[in-house]
């Protein structure tokens, strides 16, 4: 629980509460007092990034997929399933690695609750993807281009009578329900509830308390794997949450890419309104999350905003508005934004450095801009890190590795401000590779 007088501290006094949590967690007892210092050391040197000071030593930070299954021994699709081996791979890559940040069993995915619930919007692995394969969106129109109006009028809403029954098998019947809000007087309770009785709709009930129970099962199994990995090895977790564009919420989970650009052009009105409804509603997610993790960083993947996708004005008409509205609003609440700013944007740099964005509040992470140009615009306002390309950590040898990161840190590390990571999610590694990575982090990366 945060301070009672929450409401009247500054921003930057509510970052300094977070951290404190996150660089003291509750309930956490370490094995020892050396986990305890390395886990105090990991802390502060990503915060001192962070406030753009010079820590100890780079943190040292790849962004893991299921490449701790493989190194584990295990197929992906065992990871969702099977929990006791989930648990020990994810172990296992933490002890041998030794990381700084880890990378959580949260996000392996509950195998059985999808299945349950007959998820639509994913393939996963063994259901639409190999076993040894990660998970795949598969985009669709999963909101009409007539039903922009029944998004911005109420979007919890249109979320459960519209978007659940498209997406979740389960939740088909749902469709029959009327809106929540019908519940104002005595004489409409019973009318409302008679969709409840209809048996599509109670399988889909049965189908709930199963996929509850079920998530029941997977959360205490990651909350004990990523407390065991912590305890034991003293690596803290950098995201305690997650959040999106505006744009990306519309474009990755409702219209998708195709029926997003048309809508650009046929109905941009409606798009921006949209965008708008959707601001508060990404930054009142982050901010739960983060008080329920007790963590202050927030991760934001940016999946239509690069430099190939749409013209410099569509970004600073559509993109860029929306997404700036949600980052203030985070760093308002003490939050730390860990944009993942995936493919480049190497013509978006001036908006980054948008001087109403607070200094020492935003972590950005990069993928294929170009990081001098990056840390030029950004020096002396935020925190960069990047952007190992992935194709390395396979295809590349040691030494290659070695001179990349020499490079990166001589250019994007100078003077602090900088965490060394991968510039993409990683699923396929030479575990040498990655040794490589964290070795050349830890000779070239140190400032004292």
């Amino acid at each position: 629980m945060l301070t009672e007088n929450w409401s009247e501290l500054t921003s930057r006094e509510k970052f300094q509460e977070r951290f404190k949590r996150w660089m003291d967690p509750p309930g956490i007892e370490f094995v020892s007092s050396e986990v305890r210092e390395a886990y105090a050391e990991r802390t502060r040197i990503i915060k001192d990034a962070i406030e753009l000071k010079k820590p100890l030593r780079v943190p040292i930070s790849p962004i893991m997929g299921t490449f701790p299954a493989a190194y584990g021994g295990i197929s992906v699709q065992e990871a969702m399933y099977d929990y006791q081996k989930m648990s020990y791979a994810w172990y296992k890559f933490h002890r041998d690695f030794q990381v700084d940040t880890l990378s959580s069993t949260f996000m392996v995915g509950p195998g059985k609750v999808l299945e349950i619930l007959d998820y639509r919007l994913y393939k996963w692995a063994g259901h639409g993807t190999p076993p040894t394969s990660s998970y795949q969106c598969q985009e669709g129109e999963y909101m009409l281009e007539d039903e922009y109006d029944l998004l911005i009028n109420d979007p919890s809403n249109f979320w459960i009578r519209f978007y659940l029954p498209r997406v979740f098998g389960a939740f088909e019947s749902w469709k029959a329900l009327s809106p929540f809000t019908d519940l104002v007087e005595l004489p409409f309770v019973g009318a409302f509830m008679i969709p409840m009785g209809i048996p599509a709709m109670r399988e889909s009930l049965k189908k709930l308390l199963e996929a509850g129970e079920a998530a029941m099962e997977w959360i205490e199994a990651v909350n004990a794997a990523d407390v065991k990995i912590t305890a034991e090895i003293g690596v803290p977790a950098l995201f305690g949450g997650f959040c999106k564009a505006p744009f990306d919420t519309l474009g990755d989970t409702l219209r998708g890419t195709q029926n997003i650009m048309l809508d650009l052009y046929r109905r941009p009105g409606k798009l921006v309104e949209a965008m708008e409804k959707l601001v508060p509603v990404n930054i009142e997610m982050a901010v739960r999350s983060s008080a329920a993790n007790n963590n202050p960083m927030i991760f934001i993947p940016l999946h239509k905003g690069d430099d190939s996708f749409m013209s410099p004005r569509d970004f600073a008409r559509y993109y860029w508005p929306t997404l700036k509205k949600v980052l203030l609003g985070l760093i308002e609440e003490g939050i730390v934004p860990c944009v993942f700013v995936e493919g480049a944007y190497n013509q978006r740099l001036d908006f980054l450095a948008d001087p109403e964005l607070p200094t020492r509040s935003i972590i950005w992470i990069f993928d294929k801009t170009d990081m001098k140009a990056a840390k030029e615009k950004l020096d002396g306002k935020a925190c960069i890190a990047g952007n190992i390309p992935a194709s390395m950590f396979l295809a590349g040898t040691p030494l290659q590795m070695e001179q990349y990161v020499r490079d990166l840190i001589e250019t994007a590390g100078k003077d602090g401000g900088f965490i060394l990571t991968s510039g993409a999610v990683l699923d396929d590694v030479r575990p040498e590779n990655l040794q490589a990575m964290i070795a050349a982090g830890l000779k070239y990366g140190r400032y004292s």
